[in-house]
């Protein structure tokens, strides 16, 4: 029978960290010791040395772990803190994991999503994952509404309104509504209520030669942009 297989992770920020005893060397030691107790294959250990841990863009050792992990294996880390350093950055690492169908372990915490208790911590963070995009985009539609209901400029510019300066100060710029435009997003409005599809909305618009904020036709996706957009700001107001 083939052995459960992972992939391990390390890193260091600071000389401090190595002399606090999680030094590259040590952190290597306690991996292969967990995979040895716990009949893993350590494929690799892959590290970020003298990397800080506040962007993943720039490691590159997580990176090649990440894309290393298949189905069926574990990412094996010392601790969260080496592995993530903002709790974003550990949901999405969790989340990728997940679709890959692998695990999770650190060895700090005690953490290993592989059993049934273990893959509660996946439940959770995933759970914590949908919270936050929820939470971000209801702030985002409530700070969207209230420059609409000021008259402030925000990007992108929405369908119904064009972006103007504000007196003298060329980089203060206000909304103010564009006639036209809001006849044409009344009359999608209407046509969606009546069950036309987002695909036959924009063939009418084409067809009257509307143009749309940006480009030259009209498309399913940008028809559903600005309805969705509109939508949110009622919604918020």
């Amino acid at each position: 029978m083939n052995r459960k297989q992972a992939i391990g992770y390390i890193r260091v920020s600071t000389e401090k960290q190595a002399e606090e005893g999680v030094s590259l060397e040590a952190q290597k030691e306690k991996i292969r010791a967990w995979c040895e107790m716990h009949e893993y294959e350590l494929l690799c250990i892959e590290e970020d040395a003298g990397v800080s841990g506040k962007s993943m863009k720039k490691r590159e050792g997580l990176r090649r772990a990440l894309d290393k992990i298949g189905k069926g294996t574990v990412l094996v880390a010392y601790s969260f803190s080496r592995l993530a350093r903002s709790t974003r950055d550990l949901l999405d690492i969790a989340e990728y994991l997940q679709k890959k169908d692998a695990d999770l372990a650190s060895i700090s915490e005690r953490i290993d999503t592989s059993g049934a208790t273990g893959r509660l911590v996946f439940t959770i963070l995933a759970a914590l994952a949908q919270f936050e995009r929820e939470l971000t985009g209801e702030r985002t539609k409530s700070s969207l509404a209230h420059k609409k209901r000021v008259g402030e400029a925000y990007s992108p510019t929405p369908f119904g309104y064009d972006r103007v300066e504000d007196g003298t100060d060329a980089e203060n710029k206000r909304l103010v509504a564009n006639a036209d435009e809001l006849s044409v997003l009344e009359s999608m409005r209407q046509m969606r209520s009546q069950g036309v599809s987002l695909r036959g909305i924009a063939a009418e618009l084409n067809k009257q030669s509307v143009k749309p904020k940006r480009g030259q036709r009209w498309y399913a996706s940008s028809v559903k942009s600005v309805l969705e957009t509109d939508r949110g700001m009622v919604k918020a107001d």
